[in-house]
């Protein structure tokens, strides 16, 4: 027969292994996230000009907001797309690497819609669709994408 304090410090042993177990999860799960660059991190501003209008926009950090960051300074064409958006269409397609689902789609949304090759510059409601990829969000109020029509497009570095 076991003494009463053998057993209890068995007990008291692997009740401190059961409690350490989620804490080493949990320290190493942070560890992974802290691994991945944060994408909802703003890494770079640009300006965006058309037709009178100007804003700005943060650049989220991933591969597909610095392969855009890489082509700036750029000049092309903004037109009316559906009743949510504005789009533009790049010289050249942007990596996709790192793309996937995001949530929490807002006005003000800067995207690139793989399939086409174009910007979305988004003023209304939007849900997320296969091969929409997250660049950044335009700073301030979306009201210079509220001017219908098309028009000729600047965006650059700001100074």
């Amino acid at each position: 027969m076991k003494s009463r304090p053998a057993l209890l410090s068995r007990r008291v042993a692997l009740g401190a292994m059961l409690a350490i177990v989620p804490a080493t999860r949990l320290a190493l799960g942070q560890a992974a996230r802290d691994a991945v660059p944060n994408q909802d991190r703003m890494t770079m501003r640009i300006r965006i000009a058309f037709h009178n209008q100007s804003m700005t926009a943060g650049l989220h950090d991933n591969p597909s907001a610095r392969d855009f960051l890489s082509m700036l300074p750029l000049d092309l064409t903004i037109d009316d797309y559906s009743t949510n958006e504005k789009i533009s269409y790049l010289p050249r397609k942007l990596t996709e690497q790192g793309a996937g689902p995001f949530g929490d789609e807002a006005p003000g949304d800067l995207c690139y819609y793989a399939p086409w090759g174009n910007l979305a510059f988004f003023y209304g409601s939007y849900r997320y669709s296969r091969g929409l990829i997250r660049l950044g969000r335009i700073d301030g109020g979306i009201a210079p994408l509220l001017v219908r029509g098309k028009f000729d497009l600047h965006v650059g570095l700001l100074p």
